[in-house]
């Protein structure tokens, strides 16, 4: 399946797709005991009346299946997807240094992707900062992470557990590997919210390469669902 990369080391990639957009017309169309066996205009038309009107259901009857590499801060945004998903079912499968001891990976904004704080509110960011001052925090934080990793290989050398020796390890831009295993309606519930202006534009990037993914599977749906 494609796999699109998203920031300097992550990506995202579709494992797996269970459904069409004919999988929804059929789902709507068996409380009249029909079926559609190709997608007819008159079936789009059935999507986007499902859509416009919030009759959710037939959309829960087609999966998506992604593997997604990113920042833990990015990680733990998208998590409450699933925590939160009372109208979905959805799965989440992450990769963990209790059992692992793979080289740790980090995401680190080049000079010109530092942001400032906003002004006019409590979360989000604002402008980019001047290059040289980014520069400044990119060698900072550069600095900090190798710091981590070697008291983490000091650690592990020693005989210290992986699930102790992971604590030295910066966490919030470290890279997580995980599953994402969610309906078609869980895929724009996320879509809707994390392609907004005012998400935090790490998670922005992400969901464009979830959008590109899941709209070459679902393009009628999709484009309806997100309207």
């Amino acid at each position: 399946m494609k796999i699109i990369s998203v920031l300097d080391k992550g990506y995202v990639r579709l494992v797996d797709v269970m459904g069409s957009d004919l999988s929804v017309v059929n789902a709507a169309r068996v409380s009249y005991a029909k079926e559609s066996k190709e997608l007819s205009e008159r079936d789009i038309k059935l999507i986007k009346f499902l859509a416009r009107e919030d009759h959710t259901s037939p959309f829960r009857h087609a999966f998506l299946q992604f593997e997604v590499y990113a920042p833990l801060m990015v990680a733990r945004q998208w998590w409450k997807y699933v925590v939160g998903s009372d109208h979905t079912m959805d799965s989440w499968n992450e990769s963990s240094r209790r059992y692992i001891t793979e080289e740790p990976a980090f995401y680190v904004p080049r000079a010109d992707e530092w942001r400032s704080a906003p002004e006019n509110s409590k979360q989000g960011s604002g402008q980019p900062i001047n290059h040289d001052d980014g520069y400044q925090f990119m060698l900072w934080l550069e600095d900090y992470i190798n710091q981590g990793e070697e008291l983490y290989k000091r650690a592990l050398d020693y005989g210290i557990c992986a699930e102790q020796a992971r604590l030295f390890l910066p966490a919030y831009g470290m890279y997580v590997r995980w599953y994402w295993s969610t309906s078609l309606q869980g895929v724009c519930h996320f879509l809707s919210q994390r392609l907004e202006h005012d998400a935090q534009k790490e998670i922005q990037e992400y969901a464009k390469a979830v959008l590109e993914l899941a709209k070459e599977q679902f393009p009628i749906s999709l484009e309806n669902l997100l309207k």
